[in-house]
C-alpha cells in the first residue's frame, strides 16, 4: 500500500481537505466540516495560514 498525500482533484478551494480525507480514508465532508470548526474556534487566522501553507506544500493530484 503506497498512498501518498496529495491534493485531490475533487476541489472546493485547493483540494487540501479532500486530499487529506482521501489519504486517511475518511469522508471528505467530515474533514471539511471539522477543519471549518477548528478554524472558527481558533480565531480563524491559524487555520487559514495552515491551509495556505498546505496548499503550497502538497503536490497536485495524481492522474490515475
Amino acid at each position: 500500500m503506497n498512498k501518498k498525500l496529495c491534493k485531490s482533484s475533487d476541489k472546493m478551494i485547493a483540494g487540501v481537505c479532500a486530499g487529506i480525507a482521501e489519504f486517511l480514508g475518511w469522508d471528505k465532508t467530515v474533514v471539511r466540516v471539522a477543519y471549518a470548526f477548528l478554524s472558527v474556534f481558533t480565531a480563524g487566522f491559524p487555520g487559514l495560514l495552515l491551509y495556505i501553507i498546505l496548499s503550497i506544500i502538497m503536490p497536485p493530484a495524481y492522474s490515475k
